[in-house]
């Protein structure tokens, strides 16, 4: 079953942002904190500092009715910069990759900032920026055809 998060961007601070968040709703992360260091390198990927290394990939902390507020550190040796804009985006965790095809064509149309549709090692994954400013991320963890 799909289901809707947010998914925050922070730039180094991603741990103690949700220790923070957590203490205000009384909750603590769900699983494991997934670090950088946990991450497959990427062809043409520069290597990361020890810093960079110990920052958070992937964390997710429930926090009302069943919501779930998701969170990573963006790395300035990728070239990342934090803005208003890409620090918040609609995590969307779509059943099908045909119907997560067609809600990415949909809200991509018009819009700018494209990652488009690609197999991750956790999912099926792209991300967009609507015509409105609005960023969506698409994550599908159907198998491969």
């Amino acid at each position: 079953m799909g289901r809707v998060s947010t998914y925050l961007n922070f730039m180094g601070n991603t741990e103690e942002a949700f220790g923070f968040y957590g203490s205000v709703f009384g909750t603590a992360p769900a699983g494991e904190i997934a670090r950088m260091s946990d991450m497959p390198s990427g062809p043409g990927m520069p290597e990361l500092s020890d810093a960079e290394k110990r920052m958070v990939a992937h964390i997710e902390l429930p926090i009302l009715a069943g919501h779930v507020l998701m969170g990573t550190d963006m790395l300035e040796s990728m070239g990342h910069e934090l803005r208003i804009g890409n620090n918040v985006t609609i995590n969307l965790e779509v059943d099908t990759r045909a119907e997560t095809d067609r809600l990415f064509a949909a809200l991509s149309e018009g819009g700018t900032d494209t990652m488009g549709m690609q197999q991750m090692p956790w999912a099926y994954w792209g991300v967009c920026l609507d015509r409105f400013g609005v960023r969506w991320m698409f994550n599908c963890y159907e198998p491969q055809p």
